[in-house]
């Protein structure tokens, strides 16, 4: 086959490919194979009349669009390996030539991914992450895991205070209509936790069980229900119950209760500087991990960016989040209703960040290539049980739903990834807050 590249501008060229004579022998007996079926010539069953009658009555021209259906896509996908350019979006493809007896001659206006010359990726100064473990981080664990365990007091013929819970019915209304979503009966609130309206909670404050009170708020500007959005609200609210968190002791019944593997408050003490020392390096190497990245990133030289690369990435993000959405059972509808959102809005979210998605793609694939990492079959065995075990497949379902060129892409990317960062220095100057 001979292809030709002619580079138009900075993105985008004019692919130049045949279609041998071979190739188009075994297009046209699919392409009458399939029409033949349907065929109905005087003096032959259907389905039955001979290649030389149709070329005859017909004139073997009238299969090329056909033929060409059929062999485009291995024709084209042949000339982009043989020219070897990185196609992004759908080509535009044009017939030059569909000669009889001559090899078909086509055209493909194509976008191509920007050249990126790599610089320094390697033994890059990164700011410094503490992993150090503060008695304040244990003390505030043991906070967090107090209040888990407390219990909620009824308060007889005391005041609410910001901290208490409150058993409340309510029924809102604007400009004296009662709206969607207003109104609950014995519903249970945390004063000061701040998820009700803003406003809201503060109102009561100081109130005792049994009393009804007026509140009045106002919607914010951002509100998810566009036709509550900066309104003024009027809330009845009755108050059933107040009830006061009682926290448990800091002592070894506490830990006992807490963590059945440990006898003490100091052995708990103890699994909880592990467990924060464990996150705290998890953390810090995330951290190194993606400012190593963006340096390298910001240190190659990379040309202007395709549009479409920019739509695949948010078209694939998109996918994978709606993907995460509907393994909790969440379709798409019902995500843009509970969220108040529609698809632009998800669209406009993932294209903020897009750009530096695909740079950082593009940056770490040319390492790859400038590295030349080969990925062994034993890796992406490897790489299979662990996706498997991770998503609770079946390792044929792994295999069947990404291919070996796949996996090992994402492997060699993700060994490029540890290798920046484990390079990395934490040396850099931290800047000062301002």
């Amino acid at each position: 086959m001979s292809a030709k590249w002619e580079k138009q501008s900075e993105n985008k060229g004019k692919l130049t490919f045949e279609i041998s004579q071979d190739k188009i022998k075994e297009g046209l007996d699919v392409a009458f194979a399939r029409v033949k079926k349907d065929l109905n010539v005087p003096g032959f069953r259907k389905g039955k009349v001979p290649r030389q009658i149709f070329n005859r009555m017909y004139g073997e021209e009238a299969l090329y669009q056909d033929a060409l259906n059929v062999l485009l896509q291995d024709a084209y996908s042949a000339a982009v390996d043989e020219t070897a350019i990185k196609p992004v979006g759908q080509p535009n493809v044009d017939v030059e030539s569909l000669e009889k007896g001559q090899p078909w001659v086509l055209t493909a206006e194509v976008s191509v991914e920007p050249e990126v010359e790599v610089g320094d990726y390697k033994g890059l100064e990164v700011t410094p992450h503490s992993t150090r473990v503060l008695v304040g981080d244990i003390d505030a664990k043991l906070e967090e895991l107090r209040q888990q365990q407390a219990e909620l007091v009824l308060k007889e013929d005391e005041a609410a205070e910001n901290g208490d819970t409150v058993i409340i019915d309510f029924e809102g209304k604007v400009d004296g209509v009662a709206f969607d979503g207003g109104k609950a009966e014995n519903h249970s609130l945390e004063l000061g936790s701040n998820s009700f309206i803003p406003g809201f909670e503060d109102q009561l404050v100081g109130h005792k069980s049994g009393e009804e009170v007026t509140v009045t708020v106002t919607f914010p500007k951002d509100y998810q229900a566009e036709d509550l959005q900066g309104k003024e609200a009027v809330f009845d609210v009755k108050i059933h119950e107040v009830k006061a968190k009682q926290l448990p002791e800091l002592d070894d019944d506490f830990a006992k209760d807490v963590d059945e593997e440990v006898d003490t408050l100091e052995e708990l003490k103890a699994k909880i500087k592990d467990e924060l020392k464990e996150q705290k390096v998890a953390d810090a190497k995330a951290k190194i991990q993606d400012e190593a990245i963006d340096i390298a990133v910001n240190n190659s030289k990379i040309g202007d960016i395709p549009a479409e690369m920019i739509e695949d990435d948010v078209h694939r993000q998109i996918d994978q989040y709606m993907a995460g959405m509907q393994q909790q059972g969440i379709t798409p509808e019902m995500y843009y209703q509970i969220t108040g959102s529609s698809e632009d809005d998800l669209h406009k979210q993932f294209e903020k960040d897009s750009e530096k998605r695909v740079k950082t793609n593009l940056v770490l694939e040319a390492i790859v290539a400038k590295e030349d990492i080969k990925i062994s079959d034993e890796e992406v065995a490897k790489e299979v049980k662990s996706l498997a075990e991770q998503y609770g497949m079946e390792e044929t379902a792994v295999r069947s739903a990404l291919n070996d060129e796949m996996l090992k892409h994402d492997i060699a990317v993700r060994k490029v990834v540890e290798e920046i960062a484990d390079s990395a220095k934490q040396t850099r100057e931290k800047k000062e807050d301002k």
